[in-house]
């Protein structure tokens, strides 16, 4: 289960040694004390973490990724984000893996940031491409366009909800924790100029896709309630995510994503049948579904009922 930090403090110590936890080399500079407040919260698992905070404070700070790919938004009307070779749009997110990066601001920011481990990403966006030997680089820090703004700011929301809510519950909730760190990086790596857009467009694939749908539907059938994402699935079958989806699109006229879906509503449906009374949502939550209204829905679009209705042993 993630790991949740939660933290009120009137000090600027605090505010260092809380993100040192997750990037060792941020320090504050010049901040006023007299002016100063922040709250933080976080979520952490294994290759992931999520970041949010309010800091209100006349402040200069400084970030270097190193071993890390950082993604972050400095929401301020009157801050500035720049590195070592330009200024930044302080009203948008941007994106780092390995340049120092600084920001300023006199007042209250709200800084909102996905934090990867880089080996662990750049193991992702090789298998989502099957270029073996795609160096993980990030070409530009700031986003796409506007429209990839908006984008990453909604990922951001749905990701730090879902992460809320799977903390609330009792149940075990690896499965929707994979689940989100994979939407996190994927769509940070795509609403970026990163190394991975024109990746894999050329690879040859390790194996014939009928094969690679057959080792993918094994897998899946023997895995579906373990923390594996379509990524898994893919390395599993010895071919790249994008090789994989159109395969099962052409074999199965669904995607894998789907098809992962599908038997884990099937898992769900057996649970909440076999158990009367059970909560829904925490059965959500352990086969993987982090919204309770998706999870209804996809469950009625399947069964043609709401799971309350089966977990009442009607």
């Amino acid at each position: 289960m993630a790991e949740v930090l939660r933290l009120y403090a009137t000090g600027a110590k605090a505010v260092e040694e809380t993100w040192r936890k997750f990037v060792p080399s941020a320090r504050l500079q010049r901040v006023d004390p007299r002016t100063f407040s922040f709250s933080w919260a976080s979520a952490s698992m294994p290759g992931f973490s999520l970041v949010g905070y309010e800091l209100t404070a006349t402040v200069h700070s400084e970030v270097v990724p190193s071993d890390k790919l950082l993604a972050c938004r400095v929401d301020t009307p009157d801050g500035r984000v720049w590195s070592t070779r330009r200024n930044l749009d302080a009203s948008q997110p941007w994106l780092f893996a390995d340049r120092p990066i600084a920001a300023t601001w006199s007042g209250t920011a709200q800084v909102r940031a996905f934090v990867f481990d880089r080996d662990a990403a750049a193991t992702t966006a090789r298998t989502l491409t099957g270029d073996d030997r795609l160096v993980l680089r990030v070409d530009d820090p700031e986003v796409r366009s506007g429209a990839w703004a908006a984008q990453w700011e909604n990922t951001y929301r749905y990701v730090r909800s879902s992460l809320a809510t799977a903390a609330a519950a009792e149940a075990e909730t690896s499965l929707v924790e994979a689940e989100l760190h994979r939407t996190a990086l994927v769509s940070t790596l795509m609403a970026f100029s990163t190394s991975i857009l024109h990746a894999g467009d050329h690879v040859a694939q390790t194996r014939a896709a009928p094969v690679a749908v057959r080792r993918a539907v094994a897998f899946i059938t023997d895995n579906a309630d373990a923390a594996i994402t379509v990524d898994d699935v893919a390395q599993a079958a010895g071919i790249s995510t994008r090789g994989l989806q159109l395969a099962f699109r052409r074999a199965l006229g669904m995607t894998p994503t789907a098809y992962l879906r599908k038997v884990r509503l099937s898992g769900a449906h057996d649970e909440l049948a076999a158990r009367p009374g059970v909560p829904v949502r925490d059965v959500a939550l352990r086969w993987g579904f982090a919204d309770a209204s998706r999870f209804a829905k996809y469950y009625r679009d399947e069964y043609g009922r709401n799971p309350q209705v089966t977990a009442r042993g009607v």
